[in-house]
């Protein structure tokens, strides 16, 4: 069937390649950017291009920092756990197996959730995510490294996961966050510095992409990022996905009318892309042919070989990751969301902006260069 997979520049560049340039580049050997003494990634969560565009006019630093090329392209699905994962381990989500918000444990037949669940689901981070990240691979070459976030994350299994061999710094505020990460870079030349600011995502979801409470977060982080930039120092700052804003008619809500659960054991992912693992006795011809039917015009219902031929988490997918894949994934198409409506948490009904499916939005981040990096 056919997809509507992103637009954009045939050449964009992937989220996935963004670790490797910036170490390229302390090398003096990257062929997109010039050398630094240190390198600083600063990674605004839930900034798509379009949204950032959107409201230029509260973001004066960003985008006057933009080119019309400074455009990349995240992963799928797009979902913090997946493309946060890729940026920080330099792999795809085929690789590296965080294909989603929440995906099948396939050796205990449960769903895990990718961001919160590590401790209360009993998730082993070391083993679960097994790529080196681009930490580890900072300390095989004897280089420093750190990330800066919020306290809240210092030792969550998703930091086990995705930090792992950075000496982790919290600081409370996007401009302190930034601060600090400037100030490493410069005290320990030759490193690599993450800063990871959480702001934009979670008043994007709470209040969506065209609130007052979402232009202010975005505000407060063109502040911090309006700061010189210290010598030497080279600053990329991109993000892990786009948002959209999904209204209440848009929300498609499912149940068991009409059997439409017949032959399904788990619906997991998010309202944007849902992952639908079945029972291993389902007619999976049917039942795939059935969710598209009912949910033509809505979102794509494509199956597990189809989205792996496509390439849609990535080029190649591990016997771990394609394990955890369900059976049909359901991508929301324009603003629509879908949800399990027999779910016993619907707390996410609430949420309005939101992401995880292939539109520009959602796909589409920008690539900004500052400091020693700035065109």
């Amino acid at each position: 069937m056919s997809l509507m997979l992103p637009s954009g520049s045939a050449t964009a560049r992937s989220v996935v390649g963004v670790a490797d340039d910036l170490f390229s580049s302390l090398r003096g050997e990257s062929l997109t950017l010039p050398r630094a003494e240190s390198v600083v990634l600063v990674l605004v969560d839930g900034l798509g291009t379009i949204n950032l565009r959107a409201h230029a006019g509260h973001a004066r630093t960003l985008t006057g920092s933009m080119a019309k090329k400074d455009v990349a392209r995240s992963v799928f699905p797009s979902t913090t756990a997946a493309a946060l994962t890729s940026i920080l381990t330099g792999v795809w989500p085929g690789e590296h197996g965080l294909v989603g918000y929440r995906v099948l444990d396939p050796t205990r037949d449960m769903l895990v959730n990718q961001l919160t669940g590590w401790e209360s689901e009993g998730v082993d981070p070391e083993s679960w995510q097994a790529s080196p990240t681009i930490f580890e691979q900072a300390s095989a070459a004897s280089r420093e490294s750190f990330a800066i976030g919020v306290a809240a994350y210092a030792n969550s299994g998703f930091t086990r996961a995705t930090l792992r061999g950075a000496q982790f710094v919290a600081a409370a505020t996007p401009a302190e966050r930034v601060a600090a990460a400037y100030e490493l870079a410069v005290r320990h030349p030759g490193s690599f510095v993450y800063c990871y600011l959480p702001e934009a995502d979670k008043a994007g979801h709470k209040h969506g992409v065209a609130s007052g409470e979402w232009v202010s977060a975005l505000e407060d982080i063109d502040a911090a990022l309006s700061v010189r930039v210290p010598p030497g120092v080279g600053v990329l700052v991109t993000s892990d996905h786009g948002m959209v804003d999904v209204p209440p008619h848009r929300q498609v809500v499912l149940d068991d009318t009409g059997g439409r659960y017949a032959g399904v054991r788990h619906i997991g992912g998010e309202p944007r892309m849902l992952h639908v693992y079945l029972e291993s006795d389902a007619d999976a011809a049917g039942v795939l042919a059935r969710w598209r039917s009912e949910l033509e015009g809505t979102a794509d219902v494509v199956s597990k070989a189809e989205a792996m031929a496509a390439g849609l988490f990535g080029p190649s997918v591990t016997d771990a990751a394609a394990a955890r894949i369900g059976d049909l994934m359901v991508i929301a198409r324009g603003v629509w969301a879908v949800y399990d409506g027999t779910a016993a948490d619907q707390r996410g009904r609430t949420m309005v902006g939101q992401h995880g499916a292939l539109t520009p939005e959602e796909q589409n981040v920008p690539l900004i260069r500052l400091g020693t990096f700035a065109r």
